[in-house]
């Protein structure tokens, strides 16, 4: 039986214990896709949180959901959505190939730059010109934004990890790494390196909720939007944001 997406707008005017009828009647077991890079999808030792992940745990929540997570590189789970293996991703960008997969239903993680980080001063990037010639770490199956994407002239060296990347320019076998603000400046926190931030960036996209169109899940659709629009009118959604974003700033 579907959740009727009035039912969990209604239940904003109700105390939390009398929200009955905000759930499925038999509780779906929901398999999620993801990689681990912190601090959106921290998934390692049996840990299941970050940003992305305690977001949709609070959807899931409201809709009654058992969740269970399968970690795997990020090409890895794009093939798992394929082979129908997993019902979701949390935050992949959109694009047409993608599309084909996947239904992305809710623009539910907020939008990052992207960063480029380097160590030798001599692999700063001014300007979009400066990549050329330079050997750029990538995180294997993943966009950043569409001319860098298409560009056949960049040196792209992709790795399974954000981790593997730093520590692929610590040992000079790639001048620069490209990442999301968070998990760029999450990483090399966690790793202890010197590294510098470019000057030069590009602004980010939202990321989404994407469930693949193969599995029984895409029918609840509107009930995850509706769940999300409830914890953001409930402000859950933004005390989540700001406890990561001042966790990476500490």
């Amino acid at each position: 039986m579907r959740v009727l997406t009035a039912a969990l707008l209604m239940a904003l005017v109700f105390p939390v214990g009398a929200q009955q009828g905000t759930e499925t009647v038999e509780a779906l077991t929901v398999t999620v896709g993801a990689n681990h890079a912190p601090p959106y999808r921290i998934i390692q030792g049996g840990e299941r949180t970050g940003l992305y992940v305690d977001i949709f745990e609070e959807i899931a929540e409201r809709l009654g959901w058992n969740v269970h997570y399968r970690e795997a590189p990020f090409r890895r789970v794009l093939r798992m959505v394929q082979q129908g293996e997993v019902d979701v991703m949390l935050g992949p960008l959109e694009t047409e190939e993608r599309a084909e997969l996947m239904e992305f239903v809710a623009p539910a993680f907020p939008p990052e730059r992207r960063l480029f980080f380097y160590l030798n001063k001599e692999h700063r990037i001014e300007r979009y010109a400066d990549l050329y010639g330079r050997a750029i770490g990538v995180l294997e199956g993943a966009t950043y934004f569409s001319r860098f994407d298409d560009d056949e002239k960049l040196l792209k060296e992709p790795a399974p990890r954000y981790e593997n990347l730093m520590l692929m320019m610590q040992k000079g076998r790639v001048d620069v790494v490209i990442a999301p603000e968070l998990v760029g400046l999450y990483t090399i926190e966690k790793l202890g390196l010197d590294v510098e931030v470019s000057p030069f960036f590009v602004p980010g996209e939202r990321s989404y909720i994407a469930v693949a169109k193969n599995s029984p899940v895409l029918q609840y659709a509107d009930d995850i939007r509706a769940a999300l629009k409830l914890i953001e009118m409930e402000g859950i959604h933004e005390d989540l944001v700001l406890k990561y974003l001042d966790r990476v700033a500490e």
